[in-house]
């Protein structure tokens, strides 16, 4: 994090240095005219503001200033003694209560952390959802909304279509998606009502002709989504044979959208059991198929078994094919 550490006082001013000297990313600002003045200028520049003063002072300061918790950056009071590092402000994107447990360490105070998963001891549904790489794509107030739910009952129930480890305790697991507070799924067509969250753990097999563009490339993939349902955002990468490592629209299509290419040998192809083959491909490239192969090693590279998620699909140059990596999430 870039934090700007501001203090008024000479005592403060010590304590400053002091934290600036044990945490990385810290700079200690000299206040400028009025810390109105200084707290304005350091807010967009900084990821984080740990402020030696009373709170009164900085609440007055930055009230103009806070737009959202996705926008605004955290902001720590801390009094001149150490005793109490208070997280203020966007305590869990923002890190705020993790930075006052760290200023609290060097300190040895109390870090002061109202927000009430954490004080109940409950999973803090924006903070895991961004830790585990979880797209939204609901309304941000949805997320407000389950998170009330959990601190009035102590739980979420959660419905996925994906091979899953790892849920939270408080997540309770359910069979439908109409019974769902939160929904993680790959697929776009499912009830509105809950929190959609998308994993990133879809990957698209690609068989085409020699020097076939980016942009037919592209079309195959954007109607594979589109005709399955499949949000765009979910692609983590793209997968095909080695003998396809200098075909320049797949490199131009993968540059473009950011997404990796896994290539596989044919040894590694022709090993993968349940696909759909082909003669052509068995002409051309010696392998039984590429597209749901690659897709499948793509997919289980981490040790775990990638699952066909959408069989071959053929356009004029290209085949594609859909396989899912098993996610899993962290605390």
């Amino acid at each position: 994090m870039n934090i700007a550490i501001i203090a008024i006082t000479a005592g403060g001013k010590r304590l400053a240095e002091k934290i600036a000297g044990e945490l990385t990313g810290a700079k200690v600002l000299q206040p400028g005219s009025s810390i109105a003045t200084t707290l304005l200028e350091a807010w967009s520049a900084y990821d984080a503001l740990i402020c030696i003063m009373s709170a009164g002072i900085v609440v007055r300061a930055i009230a103009p200033l806070c737009r959202d918790k996705y926008a605004d950056p955290c902001v720590i009071v801390l009094d001149e003694a150490g005793k109490h590092a208070i997280s203020l402000l966007s305590g869990h994107l923002g890190g705020g209560n993790a930075l006052a447990r760290k200023v609290a360490a060097i300190t040895h105070g109390l870090a002061v952390i109202t927000t009430a998963s954490d004080t109940l001891g409950l999973t803090a549904l924006d903070l895991w959802a961004r830790e585990n790489g979880l797209l939204l794509r609901s309304e941000r107030g949805s997320v407000t909304v389950a998170a009330a739910r959990m601190v009035n009952t102590g739980s979420l129930r959660i419905f996925t279509d994906c091979e899953i480890s790892g849920l939270p305790a408080d997540f309770q697991q359910v069979n439908t998606p109409e019974e769902a507070d939160i929904i993680l799924s790959a697929k776009n067509n499912l009830p509105q009502d809950a929190v959609q969250l998308s994993p990133c753990n879809l990957f698209i097999g690609i068989g085409c002709n020699r020097n076939t563009s980016a942009d037919d490339i592209g079309r195959a993939v954007d109607e594979t989504c589109s005709i399955h349902g499949l949000e765009r955002h979910a692609l983590a990468g793209l997968a095909t044979i080695d003998a396809k490592i200098d075909e320049q629209g797949l490199l131009l299509f993968a540059r473009d959208n950011n997404l990796p290419v896994h290539y596989f040998s044919r040894e590694q192809l022709n090993k993968v059991a349940g696909i759909a083959e082909s003669k052509h491909a068995l002409a051309a490239l010696g392998v039984k198929a590429v597209a749901e192969p690659a897709a499948i090693l793509a997919a289980g590279r981490e040790n775990c078994q990638g699952r066909l998620l959408i069989r071959k699909m053929k356009w004029k140059d290209v085949t594609t094919a859909v396989a899912e990596k098993a996610v899993h999430l962290k605390g």
